[in-house]
C-alpha cells in the first residue's frame, strides 16, 4: 500500500483515463466504489472512467415516483432497468451510444466542480461543431449542458469524504425516445438532443471521437495531463467485479 501511495503522489499532475466499454450499471457502481476507496486511501490518483451502459433509467436522490409516468412494468417490458442511485439530480436514461463519464476525484468545492465539468463538456462539443451552454442561474434542475433549449448532457454526482463518484452522460448516437417516457431530469416536456441529432447521421465521428475529445478537454479543464490506463491497472478486474463482454482493455 505504501508503494501505491508513493506512486499516486508521483502522478498527481496526471488524470488517469480508463475506458470500460459497455458495462452494466450495477457493475459500474461496484467499480466506482472500489476505485473511490483506493482514491481515498491515496493509492490512486484522480481519474476518469469512460463507458456506456445497457438501457437503464437511474433515479437520483431528488427523484419522485411521479417521474416514472408510465409505470415500471412498461419500462421493464421494453428491456429497460430502473435503478435508484445515490447521485444528485433526478431521473435520467442511459443506453449504448451515450458517452458516460465517472470522475473519481478529490475535490474541495462541489459547485466549482460541477461548473468545471460543464465547461469541459461544452469544449468537447465545440470541437465537433456544436455550440452548447450551461444554465447555472436557472437552478439545480438545469445542471448539465444545453444546445439552445435542448438538453444534450446530464450531470449528477455524489461526494463522500471529498471524493466524487457518478458524473456526466452526453447523448451522442443513442436513441432519445425513452427520455420522453419519463419526466426526464424532473423537467416536464424537456427536449433532449444528441450529437447525431444536431449534426446528422455521421455525428461528427460518433462516440469514439467524442470520447477522445472528452478525455482531452476534461483533463485540460482540471489542468492535468491525461494518461490512458487499462482496467487491470486500477485493480477493477478483480473477481466479483466482472466487465461486460465488450469492455475495452487498453494497454497502460
Amino acid at each position: 500500500m505504501q508503494q501505491m501511495r508513493t506512486e499516486a503522489a508521483e502522478h498527481r499532475n496526471e488524470l488517469w483515463v480508463c475506458h470500460l466499454g459497455v458495462t452494466p450499471y450495477r457493475q459500474a457502481v461496484a467499480i466506482q466504489e472500489r476505485v473511490r476507496a483506493a482514491r481515498r486511501a491515496d493509492a490512486l490518483p484522480d481519474m476518469l472512467l469512460l463507458l456506456e451502459h445497457p438501457p437503464v433509467y437511474t433515479r437520483g436522490r431528488r427523484s419522485s415516483e411521479g417521474e416514472l409516468t408510465l409505470g415500471e412494468d412498461f419500462y421493464r417490458e421494453r428491456g429497460i432497468e430502473v435503478i435508484a442511485t445515490d447521485r444528485g439530480g433526478r431521473i435520467t436514461y442511459h443506453a449504448p451510444g451515450q458517452l458516460v463519464g465517472y470522475p473519481i476525484m478529490l475535490i474541495d468545492a462541489v459547485d466549482r466542480y460541477l461548473r468545471t465539468m460543464e465547461s469541459a463538456i461544452i469544449a468537447a462539443l465545440a470541437a465537433v461543431g456544436i455550440h452548447a451552454r450551461a444554465r447555472p442561474a436557472d437552478g439545480p434542475d438545469y445542471t448539465g449542458v444545453w444546445v439552445e433549449e435542448r438538453k444534450i448532457a446530464s450531470i449528477g454526482v455524489h461526494v463522500s469524504h471529498g471524493v466524487t463518484t457518478h458524473g456526466f452522460a452526453v447523448n451522442v448516437t443513442n436513441d432519445l425516445e425513452p427520455f420522453a417516457w419519463v419526466t426526464a431530469c424532473g423537467l416536464p416536456g424537456v427536449s433532449m438532443t444528441s450529437v447525431a441529432r444536431e449534426l446528422g447521421a455521421s455525428g461528427a465521428g460518433g462516440l469514439q471521437r467524442l470520447r477522445t475529445l472528452m478525455a482531452e478537454h476534461y483533463c485540460r479543464a482540471h489542468g492535468r495531463v491525461p494518461r490512458t490506463v487499462a482496467p487491470a491497472r486500477l485493480g477493477i478486474d478483480l473477481p466479483g467485479v466482472p466487465f461486460g463482454a465488450t469492455a475495452e482493455a487498453i494497454p497502460a
